[in-house]
């Protein structure tokens, strides 16, 4: 992926994606983003949402062009376009045989260990405690990648970390960085978040303000709160475990059916983007440039292949238990899990 300087989606996007700049400007790319929209002609209406062309879709609100630029794409927009590059991205990286999945994970002894699970099941508290174990490196938090041939590719990217948090990463509260609102608070201040996003980003400098400034998380480096931590870019996929809140008394840990494993973390990753990111999944199936059939088609092969040999369980931990309980409970079902491998999750001294 290539990034203009001067798109006004640049900061937010190095931000994010920090963890691969590189120095390697030259081209051409899989995904190159700018903030020049750039004249399409010979196009048809689909009302007034958007028009297109066999290559080309340009949208109205927020106004962006998705063109076919030879094997790549070409983004480009003048707000800030992280939500309209995620599922851009995935794709470029489908054609090169790479699936992208929406999960906590770590590699422990050499073996990578995938954590697919949705959004505050807990993911960011059970890497603090699985970090505290001898021999795991961290490889995300949120998302990360896997390739056709089971290779478990990390994203170190910023981490979100909210005011459930302070029991795991403590230290990254014993200075005041902002005030961040009660525990009580934090999923409705989150879900008001949601709702001005489409607006916000329009405007990148207003839209970098409030993150700074939410009271809803701090964006901190894994570098920063996972202090002395490993840093893993790649590892052999050993193990996946599927984790999800459940009404039961009690976790309960169950072997899942490769297949399953396929079409869940397929589903998370799809349902963890925001709705604007579907829609532009949508409007390349609409079309034509990427049917649908072939956007999920694709990518469960690519998942199918890289677990054709894995362990893959399903872990249910109880609704009731708060995000230190619960993750005290996967690390422990984590064990039973990689045992087998000939490793263990021993307490570092």
């Amino acid at each position: 992926m290539g990034v203009a300087r001067n798109a006004p989606t640049a900061a937010q996007l190095c931000t994010m994606f920090a963890d691969f700049l590189t120095d390697d400007h030259d081209g051409p790319f899989d995904l190159a983003v700018t903030g020049d929209m750039q004249p399409v002609h010979g196009v048809a209406y689909a009302d007034d949402e958007f028009s297109y062309t066999p290559d080309a879709i340009y949208l109205r609100t927020p106004p962006l062009q998705i063109i076919r630029d030879g094997p790549g794409m070409r983004l480009n927009g003048p707000g800030e376009l992280l939500t309209t590059v995620l599922p851009l991205l995935d794709r470029v990286l489908v054609e090169r045989d790479v699936a992208m999945i929406h999960a906590a994970t770590v590699s422990i002894d050499g073996h990578g260990v995938a954590l697919p699970a949705a959004g505050g099941v807990g993911k960011t508290s059970t890497i603090a405690k699985l970090m505290q174990r001898r021999g795991v490196g961290f490889m995300g938090d949120d998302w990360a990648f896997v390739t056709a041939e089971g290779e478990l590719l990390g994203f170190a990217k910023p981490m979100f970390i909210k005011p459930h948090h302070r029991e795991m990463y403590p230290h990254l509260f014993h200075r005041v960085r902002k005030p961040l609102v009660p525990k009580r608070l934090s999923r409705p201040i989150g879900r008001l978040t949601t709702v001005v996003h489409p607006a916000v980003v329009r405007y990148p400098r207003l839209a970098a303000f409030i993150r700074r400034w939410s009271p809803e998380h701090m964006t901190i480096m894994p570098q920063e709160a996972l202090r002395g931590s490993p840093i893993v870019r790649s590892a052999p996929l050993s193990a996946a475990v599927y984790v999800e809140r459940s009404d039961g008394a009690r976790a309960r840990l169950t072997e899942l059916d490769r297949a399953a494993m396929a079409a869940r973390m397929l589903g998370n990753f799809h349902i963890e983007m925001t709705t604007h990111s579907r829609e532009v999944l949508n409007l390349l199936g609409a079309t034509g440039q990427v049917p649908l059939q072939d956007i999920f088609a694709d990518k469960a092969t690519i998942l199918g292949k890289a677990l054709q040999s894995v362990p893959t369980f399903l872990l249910q931990v109880p609704i009731g238990y708060d995000a230190d309980h619960a993750s005290d409970v996967i690390v422990d079902q984590l064990g039973a899990v990689v045992a087998p491998l000939g490793v263990s999750l021993e307490t570092s001294p």
